[in-house]
Formats: structure tokens, C-alpha cells, sequence
């Protein structure tokens, strides 16, 4: 009872700082509004016909699932900063678990990453993406799967470093090929190979595919899907616990060793 109470508590704490950061809530929602409406729009306006797929959709549910991905795991790596400052202080000279810690700190920064997917989903019902009841509840378990993979990831990434100027640095440098490796803004069925391989190798490409996956079920534009929903959850759950145990396991040594 007592971890499952930090856990809640390390939870709430991180949702509850986004809440009361309006400018931290509204920033985190003006990337994905640019890239939704502003490149979605144009390249839709652009190559939609050609492509035969409506481009702003297929940007919209790229970023969606690369918002909660990124939101998720860049939360995670936070707890570097969380080991000098505040509330954090207590958290780490307290008597529960490390693996605590990070499980709790997944869950509130998937929390985070889930008030930003709602308003991505309102933005994008204000574009006129086309969502029906039965595609909302199909979608539900699907966002909460991706932002726990992302934070998954985010706990490799942090296990591995020691300070937030080298994370910022190399969170960037991991993240941005991805958006392209994932095929976020562009279809990629007809990769050069040694793109192809990267682009298995990356997380976000099976977050991505599951996300389309569920939204274009049943549709003409499914197509679009590099693998069925049932292979890329398979894929995540491989994943993530590969980094959840790994990254954990690594992340509690160092603490360790402070």
C-alpha cells in the first residue's frame, strides 16, 4: 500500500504541474497545431489527389501518436532535474523503491501526455478529421498504450545519462530522424533498404502504425497500415518491457552509485 500510494502521488504531482503551468500547457500544443493544420494542410492541398489519401488526416494521426510517444518519454528523462529541486528531494531519500519512482513517474507523465492528446483530438475535430463514437473508444486504449511506451522509452534514455544538458541534447538527436524513420508526416512502404532498417529499429515507428492502424480500420485508406494492429502491439509489448526492466534496472544502479 505504501508504494502504490507514491505511485499515485509521484502521479498526480506531475499532472497537477502541468495543470497549473498554462504557458507549459499551451506550448505543448502549438508544435502539433502547426504541424497538423499548417504542413497536413499543405501537403494535402498539394499532393493529396496524386497520393489518393487524405494527407491531413494521415499527418494528424502521425502526430498524435508522436505527441503522446515524445510527451511521455521526454517527461520521463525529467526526473534528472527532479533529483536537485523541490519535491524530488524527499522523493529519493524516501523510504519506497526506485522502481517506484520511475513506475510512478510513467504513469503521471502519461497523464500529461493524454491532456495533450485531447487537445490535439479537439483540434483536429475542428479540421474536420472525421471521428465517429465507436472510433473514440477504439482509440482510447491505444493512446494509453502509446504514451506508456513512449515513457518506457524515456526510462532507457534516462538511465543512461547524468545531466538534462546532455538529455535535451541527446533526446533531440534520437527523436528527430525518427519523425521521418516513423513515417509521422510521409507514407513509407517504398523506403530505400537501409532506410527500411533503420526505420524498424525505431520505437516510434510501431506507435505511429498501431495508432493508423485502429483509425483506418475498415477504411479504403488503410493501406496506409505497414502491419496489422495485433503485429505492432505484439512489437510495443516486446519492447516495452525490454526498456521498462532494462532502463529501470540501469536507472536504480546509478542511483546506487550516487
Amino acid at each position: 500500500m505504501k508504494e502504490f500510494n507514491a505511485v499515485i502521488t509521484i502521479a498526480y504531482r506531475d499532472l497537477m504541474k502541468l495543470l497549473r503551468d498554462r504557458t507549459r500547457l499551451i506550448t505543448s500544443l502549438i508544435f502539433p497545431f502547426i504541424f497538423i493544420g499548417i504542413l497536413g494542410g499543405s501537403l494535402q492541398a498539394g499532393l493529396g489527389a496524386s497520393v489518393g489519401i487524405n494527407l491531413l488526416t494521415f499527418t494528424f494521426t502521425g502526430v498524435l501518436a508522436q505527441t503522446l510517444f515524445m510527451s511521455a518519454s521526454q517527461g520521463v528523462i525529467s526526473l534528472i532535474d527532479d533529483r536537485e529541486n523541490d519535491f524530488s528531494q524527499e522523493i529519493f531519500v524516501a523510504p519506497i523503491s526506485r522502481y517506484t519512482i520511475v513506475f510512478g513517474k510513467i504513469l503521471g507523465e502519461t497523464l500529461v501526455a493524454l491532456v495533450q492528446g485531447l487537445g490535439i483530438l479537439v483540434f483536429g475535430l475542428v479540421l474536420g478529421i472525421q471521428f465517429s463514437l465507436e472510433l473514440f473508444v477504439a482509440m482510447a486504449p491505444i493512446v494509453v498504450i502509446v504514451c506508456l511506451f513512449g515513457g518506457a522509452f524515456g526510462v532507457v534514455i534516462l538511465a543512461n545519462l547524468g545531466t538534462r544538458r546532455a538529455a535535451d541534447q541527446i533526446f533531440n538527436f534520437i527523436m528527430l530522424p525518427q519523425y521521418f524513420l516513423a513515417g509521422v508526416f510521409n507514407p513509407i512502404q517504398n523506403l530505400p533498404w537501409y532506410l527500411d532498417i533503420l526505420s524498424k529499429l525505431s520505437p516510434l515507428r510501431y506507435a505511429v502504425d498501431l495508432a493508423r492502424g485502429v483509425f483506418y480500420a475498415g477504411s479504403p485508406d488503410y493501406r496506409v497500415v505497414l502491419a496489422s494492429p495485433l503485429v505492432n502491439l505484439a512489437i510495443i509489448a516486446a519492447e516495452f518491457a525490454g526498456f521498462l526492466i532494462f532502463g529501470t534496472v540501469l536507472f536504480v544502479r546509478r542511483e546506487r552509485n550516487r
